[in-house]
């Protein structure tokens, strides 16, 4: 074991089984074997200056073992870098000069391999979680070949799925697009050949509304989306794009590991999944309409049944995840509203790209459910004059949409539209 050294271990395990999967990172190809092996401290925090220097910690750990956590510069602040150095990392930066370090506070005996990661701070300021390789890699049956598009920042649980499928399995290669790519990744995806894409509910929502022909043009036969609450819409706006792709929804986190993938193209999973105990398997249950998961791919420390803080409903014989417990409800005079199923109404307007759906302060009421939207590219071949709802609507239409479907406490009593849909580093848009 060592303290804070940059002493290029020797090797702790052999070169994982995907290390001549080809990579396509910077608009250059190479495989995870060329990419050029740093020498980092351990345990090291790093802050990658770019995909590639990400992608080059994570071939470090894979061979090396050592203690690692990776992140982007911009998710570590001030106060979170002296959080890190007084836990005993030493934070470095990894760029084209190589690692720059900054020697931790308070030093430490390494953990030989540990993986750390930062939660999403969704509910408050990120929060590390301890893993492993082997618990963040979930897929571990051979798969058909695939060229997979990554477009999370590094460091994230999301990102880890895709950089393990890519490192532990032969034929599973790996487009890896830099923030300035996210607005023009169909061009870059068709471009590499990729056939298969992991992103979150905003990503999809952001591509379609900016350029569905161009998302067209890429040959996906595999559609994951995860990481946000994942609605009917959404689904069935992909299915319409890519009919014959098959369309997955993931429930992850930091903590409980991947604990849900269904393939069936409907929002929500089955309700007898619940309560079902499967040796290697994740235990799904409800408690207080809270999703509780008992995981084997739970991070260090946490063991048994987890609350994850998200909100589920049971409809027509489907739990729906509907968002955050301390954000999804608003209480209207004494009615519970959920803001996912109004936000699932407005999403299912064929005009609409995007919701938003949160309470507001009322004198009478105490909080009112209010909205903001995106719309979606008019269709050039017009609307139907006959139908309000089925042009480009004003306020006044997008409302009577909802009050046609939802009880009238529910119902937006404000409704904003937007330019463009908002997104952070992390491809949500707090729904």
């Amino acid at each position: 074991m060592t303290v804070a050294t940059t002493r290029h271990p020797a090797p702790a395990h052999p070169e994982p089984a995907g290390v001549d999967n080809r990579l396509v990172v910077g608009g250059a190809a190479r495989t995870w074997r060329s990419l050029p092996m740093p020498t980092l401290p351990d345990p090291a925090a790093v802050l990658a200056h770019s995909a590639v220097h990400a992608l080059t910690a994570a071939r470090q750990h894979a061979v090396h073992g050592t203690e690692l956590l990776i992140s982007t510069a911009s998710r570590v602040d001030a106060t979170m870098r002296a959080e890190l150095s007084a836990a005993g990392f030493t934070v470095s930066v990894l760029d084209d000069d190589g690692v720059r370090p900054s020697a931790p506070t308070r030093p430490r005996v390494a953990e030989p391999g540990r993986l750390w990661l930062l939660t999403s701070g969704s509910t408050g300021r990120p929060k590390r979680v301890g893993h492993t390789l082997d618990t963040l890699t979930t897929v571990r049956a051979d798969q058909p070949e695939r060229t997979w598009l990554c477009p999370y920042a590094p460091g994230t649980y999301a990102w880890w799925q895709v950089v393990t499928l890519s490192l532990t399995q032969p034929g599973q290669h790996l487009v890896v697009v830099e923030p300035d790519e996210l607005d023009d990744w169909p061009s870059v995806a068709a471009a590499h050949g990729v056939d298969a894409a992991s992103g979150t509910p905003t990503f999809w929502r952001r591509t379609l509304h900016r350029d569905a022909d161009a998302l067209a043009r890429v040959p996906l036969r595999q559609i994951t989306l995860g990481g946000e609450p994942v609605d009917q819409a959404i689904l069935d706006q992909l299915r319409e794009v890519f009919p014959t792709a098959r369309i997955s929804w993931i429930y992850a986190s930091s903590e409980v590991g991947a604990s849900i993938v269904v393939h069936d193209g409907r929002a929500g999973f089955p309700v007898d999944w619940l309560d079902r105990e499967t040796p290697g398997r994740p235990t799904l249950s409800v408690h207080d309409d809270e999703l509780v998961v008992t995981s084997p791919h739970h991070g260090v420390g946490l063991a048994g049944p987890i609350r994850t803080g998200d909100r589920v409903q049971v409809l027509d014989g489907r739990v729906l995840i509907t968002g955050r417990l301390d954000s999804d409800e608003i209480n209207v005079g004494g009615s519970k509203v959920s803001a996912g199923l109004v936000r699932g109404v407005l999403a299912g307007h064929p005009a609409v790209a995007w919701a938003r759906v949160t309470g507001r302060r009322a004198p009478v009421l105490g909080r009112m459910v209010v909205a903001e939207v995106v719309l979606a590219p008019a269709d050039p071949a017009g609307a139907d004059p006959a139908s309000a709802d089925t042009g480009v609507p004003d306020e006044a239409a997008l409302v009577r949409w909802c009050a046609d479907r939802l009880p009238e406490h529910a119902v937006p009593r404000r409704i904003r539209v937007l330019t463009d849909i908002p997104v952070k580093e992390t491809l949500k848009s707090d729904v």
